[in-house]
């Protein structure tokens, strides 16, 4: 057995491809994963931030500000996920009629 720490994550995977990045507070970040390090420091490359419903804080709009090269420190990165091959789907679990609880 070896001394030496591995992450969790395998991100090599994800070098020069599309990352979407969801942060402690709630901010959204998609861009091009250009590099990390073992404390999940990630740096993206034309990065695009969704920003947040001003009535609900939780939420993203449909709106983007363009940041372009940035830096997400590890302690604040909540969630890693490839861009492509995934697609949002409508919850199961809600029900159409208000009236069923």
């Amino acid at each position: 057995m070896s001394n030496r720490k591995e992450t969790v994550l395998d991100l090599a995977k994800f070098i020069d491809k599309g990352v979407c990045v969801k942060l402690s507070g709630g901010r959204q970040v998609i861009g091009t994963l250009k590099g990390y390090d073992q404390l999940l420091n990630l740096v993206l490359d034309e990065a695009v931030e969704y920003l947040r419903d001003h009535d609900d804080p939780l939420k993203t709009t449909d709106q983007t500000r363009a940041l372009g090269l940035v830096v997400c420190r590890g302690t604040a990165v909540m969630l890693v996920a490839p861009t492509d091959g995934t697609e949002e789907i409508a919850n199961p679990f809600v029900t159409q009629d208000p009236a069923v609880i």
